[in-house]
């Protein structure tokens, strides 16, 4: 609620000449209420008389205003936002000034699906002029909240509904090279790779992309977003997992420096699942760290060694282990 010392004092709709014809309508709470809110004087006044326009439909540019105010006190009111959708087509209103004014009250509401709803209306009227503001303005949401559902959410909208690809795969790129670990940035990525159409899918951007996602990978081995990013480039084509030369090398890479590395195990037990006919380098690492980390016998087959080690390299998830080790078709 506005209570800036900055501001005007408020005065009453009661007190101003232009509401002097309407009578406000009070909330009605039943005769007797077990726990009324207590509202402020200031938003029940608002409310009231908010009140009274909605139910005698008045689509006046003073509704308008009065659903500002009603807004600055509760961004969150859906039955506000509906009506002033209904007077802004009824007079017409400039789109790009209650843009503006979404846009001021989402940069302290982030997270207000009234908001949003109401922004995705306005992107929808304005057409295809409005997606370089609306890229904008999510970019300086996520600055501040770089997993802010909504604001990824209503990204992803205005790409496919109004376009603005060419520059979305470098907004991704940036946000990896600032925070490698921000999984919401790499599922932007594989959203924009599998659905722009500038880049010709999945099959036309693969070879790069695993390429970039192996140099993500040896950066830092334990961020599992990567890894996860990773089994997704090989979900449409399971073969190319297992006949990949770069993938065997990067495991072994990553296993020789980080042996307790559980997303390295947890992808070679994947791939070896899929049916990975692994080479002697493959064969010897796991031979020999199971052997060091005492998990299972000698004569096992590796992919039970392996669920064997997880067992004991990841407690929290031992009953997950154990029941992968269960289901294993040899």
């Amino acid at each position: 609620m506005p209570s800036s010392s900055s501001e005007q004092a408020y005065v009453p709709l009661r007190q101003r000449a232009e509401w002097a014809d309407v009578r406000p309508v009070p909330q009605d709470e039943g005769p007797h209420p077990v726990v009324p809110i207590a509202y402020t004087e200031e938003f029940r006044d608002v409310m009231d008389y908010f009140r009274a326009v909605y139910v005698a439909r008045e689509l006046s540019p003073r509704a308008l205003r009065l659903t500002t105010e009603a807004l600055l006190r509760n961004p969150g009111n859906y039955t506000i936002w509906h009506f002033r959708r209904l007077v802004i087509d009824s007079l017409d209103s400039d789109l790009v000034e209650e843009t503006l004014f979404v846009d001021n009250l989402a940069k302290a509401n982030s997270k207000n699906y009234q908001i949003w709803h109401h922004k995705r209306w306005l992107a929808e009227k304005l057409g295809p002029e409005a997606a370089n503001d609306d890229h904008d303005f999510t970019r300086f949401i996520l600055c501040h909240d770089a997993k802010n559902y909504h604001a990824w959410s209503h990204r992803q909208w205005v790409l496919q509904k109004l376009g603005g690809w060419d520059k979305e795969l470098d907004f991704c790129h940036q946000l990896l090279e600032e925070d490698i670990f921000n999984n919401s940035a790499w599922n932007q990525r594989f959203f924009v790779i599998t659905r722009s159409p500038l880049l010709g899918g999945l099959s036309a951007m693969w070879d790069s992309e695993v390429d970039y996602t192996i140099k993500a990978i040896l950066q830092n081995p334990n961020n599992e977003s990567p890894w996860r990013y990773l089994q997704g480039l090989y979900k449409g084509n399971p073969d190319s997992l297992i006949t990949d030369e770069r993938i065997p090398q990067l495991l072994l890479n990553i296993l020789k420096e980080n042996s307790y590395c559980v997303f390295a195990w947890n992808f070679l037990l994947d791939v070896l699942c899929k049916g990975l006919r692994p080479n002697k380098e493959i064969e010897e690492a796991v031979k020999v760290f199971t052997e060091l980390d005492d998990a299972g016998s000698s004569d096992q087959d590796l992919p039970t060694r392996i669920c064997s080690a997880l067992e004991r390299m990841d407690p929290i998830r031992v009953n997950y282990w154990a029941w992968r080790k269960s289901n294993l078709t040899l």
